[in-house]
């Protein structure tokens, strides 16, 4: 009779589990960060993961969009940042962890503001 008591806690310990792998970065290289300047063209504040949109300009004229995530609201508004912090039109500095495979999206570890405000 022991082991069944046993065994539902067992069970109900180990269900969060696959929530732990959701909010994996193996889709990042965490050994790599590119740091570039760029505008706002878009802040989504929203759950699970705020995304921060920005237009590069390269030295020959190209511009690429890059999406960026960060943690959820309830993380970053308790490091500083908020809804409104980003417009478009806001000239940034971001540094990212960049996709494997080569797509203009990242994962954030900073951003400073024109003003030089940084938010990690």
């Amino acid at each position: 009779m022991r082991t069944i008591p046993a065994l539902v806690c067992t069970a109900l310990l180990l269900a969060p589990l696959p929530l732990i792998a959701h909010h994996s970065r193996a889709t990042f290289d965490t050994t790599a960060e590119l740091t570039m300047k760029g505008t706002v063209t878009d802040w989504l504040w929203f759950n699970p993961h705020c995304i921060l949109r920005f237009d590069v300009t390269a030295e020959d004229g190209t511009t690429t969009n890059w999406a960026t995530e960060t943690s959820n609201p309830t993380d970053v508004s308790q490091r500083g940042w908020s809804r409104g912090l980003f417009r478009p039109g806001d000239e940034i500095t971001v540094t990212l962890q960049p996709s494997r495979n080569g797509a203009a999206v990242g994962h954030t570890v900073a951003v400073v503001t024109a003003d030089g405000r940084k938010f990690e």
